[in-house]
C-alpha cells in the first residue's frame, strides 16, 4: 500500500471532472511531442496581440518602482473609470465607477466569486444547456443544485420562459445567461433581456449575464444593463480577453448595484491580493480603443470564418450563417455520428483539434464547434487535411 492511499480528496473534488480542454490539450501535447503537427481549432483564445499602445503602456508602467506593490482589491481607480467610460460609450449605460463595478481577474474568476457570494449548499442554479461548462463545475464545487434549462436551435437558442415557469423556482437563487451565446453564436436580443429581467424580479432570482463576445463579428454590442431596472436584479460580467486580444492578461469586470458588488468584493478580498498595477493601467488604455480597432479585429475573423464554413461543409455539418462570436457552431447531419466520435476521428486522422458539442450539455451532442483563433493559413491547412481524410 502506498503511503498516501489513505488520503482522500474532498467530496467536491470527487464530484467534478477535470475540465475537458485540460484533458484534451494534454493529449494534443503528447501528439506534438511525438512529432505530430496538430492544428488546434478548439480553444477560443485570440492568437493576435493587443494594441501597440496597450503594450507600450504596460512597458512604461513596469519601470515605475511603486507599481510593483500590492494593489487594492477594488482595482486601480484608472481602470474603474475606464470601465465606466467604456460602458457609457459602447452600451449607453451609466455606471458609477466607485460603487457599481468590480474589476475581475477574468470572467472565470467572476463565475467563482459571484457563485460564492450568492449560493449556499443546496441552493438551485439555472444553467443553460448547452452552455459554458464552468457554470456547472463551480456550482458543483459549492454544493449547489443544478437545474439545466433548455436552449434549442428551433427556439433560436433563447430561453423558453414557459418551460422556466414550470421549474421549482422557489428553490432557485441564481440564473446564468450568456449572449452572444457560447457555444452556439446566437445573438443577444433586447426582448430576451427584458423577459429575463422580468423573470428574475418576479421570482427573486439573481440574473448573471456573461457578456465577453459582444464585439466579435457583431455590429451592435448589447448589454443587459440597457434594460430599465436591470441593476436591481442582474449582474453583468464583461471581459477584455476576446474583444481586445488579452486572454492571458486576465482582465474582466462585474457590473451591478452597489449591494451586489459589495458582496462580490467581500468574497474576492478574501481570496486574491489584487491585480498588477501596470496590467490594470494597460487594460485602461485598451478600453480607450475606438471602432477602428474592432473593425480591424473583425476583418481578420471574417476571413477565418469563411474557411471555418468550408470545414463545416466538408464535415457534413449545417450551420446558421447569422452566428456571431469567436466560433462556428455546426449541426452534424448524420444521426449515426456523435460529436465526440467526429472530433476524435478528425484529431486522429487529420490531426486537427475541434470541440465536440457534448461538453456543453446534452443539447450540444449533435453539434461540433470550430474556433476562429488560428491563422487563416493554419485553417486552410486544416481544411485540406480534413478534405483528404474523407
Amino acid at each position: 500500500m502506498k503511503e498516501n492511499d489513505k488520503i482522500k480528496p474532498s467530496d467536491r473534488v470527487s464530484d467534478i471532472k477535470e475540465y475537458y480542454f485540460s484533458i484534451k490539450l494534454r493529449e494534443v501535447a503528447a501528439m506534438k511531442a511525438s512529432g505530430i503537427d496538430v492544428i488546434s481549432l478548439g480553444i477560443g483564445g485570440p492568437d493576435q496581440p493587443p494594441h501597440d499602445e496597450v503594450i507600450e503602456t504596460m512597458t512604461q508602467a513596469l519601470h515605475v518602482p511603486t507599481n510593483h506593490g500590492y494593489q487594492p482589491h477594488t482595482g486601480a481607480p484608472e481602470l474603474r473609470k475606464a470601465f465606466a467610460d467604456w460602458y457609457r460609450r459602447w452600451y449607453g449605460v451609466d455606471v458609477d465607477p466607485a460603487k457599481e463595478l468590480q474589476p475581475l481577474i477574468g470572467s472565470k474568476e467572476g463565475v467563482t466569486h459571484i457563485s460564492l457570494a450568492f449560493l449556499n449548499p443546496g441552493d438551485g442554479v439555472l444553467i443553460p444547456n448547452p452552455g459554458y461548462p464552468t457554470y456547472s463545475s463551480i456550482s458543483k464545487l459549492l454544493g449547489a443544485e443544478i437545474f439545466p434549462y433548455n436552449l434549442t436551435e428551433e427556439n433560436g437558442w433563447q430561453p423558453d420562459f414557459e418551460e422556466l415557469e414550470k421549474m421549482p423556482l422557489e428553490r432557485i437563487k441564481l440564473m446564468w445567461i450568456n449572449y452572444p451565446h457560447m457555444p452556439t453564436g446566437a445573438g443577444a436580443r433586447m426582448d430576451t433581456f427584458r423577459k429575463v429581467i422580468e423573470f428574475g424580479k418576479k421570482h427573486n432570482i439573481v440574473i448573471v449575464h456573461d457578456n465577453p463576445y459582444s464585439f466579435i463579428l457583431n455590429k451592435t454590442p448589447l448589454s443587459i444593463m440597457q434594460v430599465e431596472g436591470a441593476k436591481d436584479i442582474a449582474i453583468e460580467m464583461n471581459s477584455l480577453s476576446k474583444s481586445h486580444n488579452m486572454p492571458g492578461w486576465r482582465v474582466g469586470v462585474a457590473v451591478s448595484n452597489p449591494q451586489f458588488i459589495s458582496w462580490i468584493l467581500k468574497v474576492k478580498s478574501n481570496i486574491d491580493s489584487g491585480q498588477f498595477r501596470p496590467l490594470m493601467l494597460a487594460a485602461a488604455k485598451a478600453l480607450e480603443a475606438g471602432p477602428e480597432w474592432h473593425e480591424k479585429v473583425n476583418a481578420l475573423y471574417a476571413l477565418r470564418r469563411k474557411v471555418a464554413e468550408d470545414i463545416m461543409h466538408e464535415l457534413g455539418c449545417e450551420f446558421d450563417p447569422t452566428q456571431t462570436g469567436l466560433f462556428l457552431w455546426g449541426r452534424i447531419k448524420d444521426p449515426a455520428v456523435s460529436s465526440e466520435a467526429l472530433a476524435d476521428k478528425v484529431l486522429q486522422q487529420a490531426h486537427v483539434f475541434l470541440t465536440p458539442g457534448f461538453i456543453f450539455g446534452s443539447n450540444g451532442e449533435r453539434y461540433i464547434r470550430i474556433s476562429l483563433c488560428a491563422s487563416e493559413e493554419a485553417m486552410q491547412e486544416a481544411f485540406q487535411r480534413i478534405k483528404n481524410m474523407n
